[in-house]
């Protein structure tokens, strides 16, 4: 920063860890925030001072599951587009996944996406893949990548259906401390399927899946959980059957977490009307049944993690009969002011918002962000909760353009962003 301390006065404060939402101020000296105070507080001399004009002020988004096209896919998304991206929708810290072509799965590799991610304007910390090449035949060594600032380890939306490898896996990890993260999803059942069955896939002619699929993976991941104690997260839980599993799971002692998509969150089966492959995602979207049951989920803290899934493809991959289009939407820039649509529905305060899409993340992979305190680094974001507009995807910052929100009426404007107390977007950024 150019000045030692920034004062944010008069701000709507998010405080997802005491969970309160109050007007006040947040001073900033040199990248951390130096204390919380009263709306009308004193600025030190020679301070910066933002005005907020009670605009919300909270802790940046921390993003689990982003897709960067570095290696093999930059034409889809490069580090620096899809930090801009991060930047101008609130989002601080970026958690990459592995699923690049080839996948990070060496210390090589994992080596070569730190070096790329460096010169972005938001933080980026990576996942590597469980199994060599993601093939689920061969554990990668976990060790050697743990130490060399991998957060956790996943194959993505491929399954590892060889039990004995996976097993092996997690006991390994659990040694290591490392946590998993698995995709619950019978992969047998849910092959070739692109919409989850009942009327209107039928109606539409869709291959689809039942989500008992996702219940039966989940149930033998956690068996696998139970025997080998490691540490687990579930990328995606998105159908009320599931839920039940995953307390008792949790009653049992299990350190088990789980996420979902603000698509799954925000959307429903019946949103794929006119064949939109816009709106294909792995798992596929769900009733609206079960949408609101994991809305409440989240609401009561049995999913602890939302994040956008950001799954950038080109116009080539999507422009094609719905089975056969590449699944995923990017999210970067529409986390945001897609999750206040929870907010002015009534289904989910801000705080509880902001404990999911950042707070929780960030605990659960050991990061500091997330919070509001003295101490904490300044990653944070202002936006202004009611501001409506009207999505134009080709003003999106991402390479590729490829989301369900386009020309939907949204509110939630994205004011500034700051990553260690300098601005990154907003301003004069």
């Amino acid at each position: 920063m150019d000045d030692a301390f920034t004062l944010f006065s008069n701000a709507r404060l998010i405080d997802p860890q005491a969970q309160t939402d109050r007007i006040g101020s947040l001073l900033v000296r040199d990248g951390r925030i130096d204390g919380v105070g009263a709306a009308d507080e004193t600025a030190p001399e020679g301070a910066t001072v933002i005005d907020c004009q009670q605009r919300a002020l909270a802790p940046g988004l921390v993003d689990w599951g982003v897709k960067i096209g570095e290696p093999g896919e930059r034409h889809k998304e490069s580090f620096r587009s899809a930090g801009l991206a991060a930047a101008a929708g609130g989002v601080t810290t970026i958690i990459a996944r592995p699923d690049t072509m080839p996948p990070i799965d060496t210390p090589e590799s994992l080596e070569f996406v730190t070096r790329r991610a460096a010169d972005a304007p938001v933080n980026i910390h990576h996942m590597a893949a469980l199994t060599k090449d993601r093939a689920g035949r061969e554990m990668v060594e976990i060790g050697f990548l743990t130490d060399l600032g991998a957060v956790a380890f996943t194959d993505g939306v491929r399954v590892v259906t060889d039990t004995r490898v996976l097993s092996r896996a997690m006991t390994y990890a659990r040694g290591l401390d490392a946590l998993i993260v698995g995709h619950p999803q019978d992969a047998g059942l849910s092959r070739g399927s692109a919409a989850t069955s009942g009327k209107f896939a039928s109606l539409y002619g869709i291959p689809a899946v039942s989500p008992v699929a996702e219940v039966m993976g989940l149930d033998r991941d956690l068996s696998l959980v139970a025997m080998t104690r490691c540490r687990w997260h579930a990328d995606q839980i998105t159908t009320a059957g599931a839920l039940p599993s995953l307390t008792r799971a949790r009653q049992a002692g299990l350190n088990v977490s789980a996420g979902i998509s603000i698509h799954h969150l925000t959307l429903n089966e019946f949103d794929v009307g006119d064949y939109r492959t816009f709106f294909r995602f792995t798992p596929p979207l769900r009733s609206e049944e079960d949408r609101q049951a994991m809305v409440q989920a989240v609401a009561e803290g049995q999913i602890d993690v939302i994040a956008s899934f950001h799954t950038p493809q080109d116009e080539e991959s999507k422009r094609l009969p719905f089975e056969a289009a590449a699944p995923g939407a990017v999210g970067l820039q529409t986390l945001l002011p897609a999750a206040m649509r929870l907010y002015h529905q009534g289904g989910l305060s801000l705080p509880q918002l902001w404990r999911a899409m950042s707070l929780n993340p960030a605990r659960r992979l050991g990061l500091d962000a997330g919070r509001i305190e003295r101490g904490a680094p300044a990653d944070l974001v202002l936006f202004d909760p009611d501001a409506p507009f009207v999505l134009d995807r080709f003003k999106l910052l991402s390479k590729s353009k490829n989301t369900p929100f386009d020309g939907a009426r949204l509110e939630g404007r994205v004011l500034g962003t700051w990553v260690a107390g300098r601005r990154v977007f907003g301003g004069d950024a």
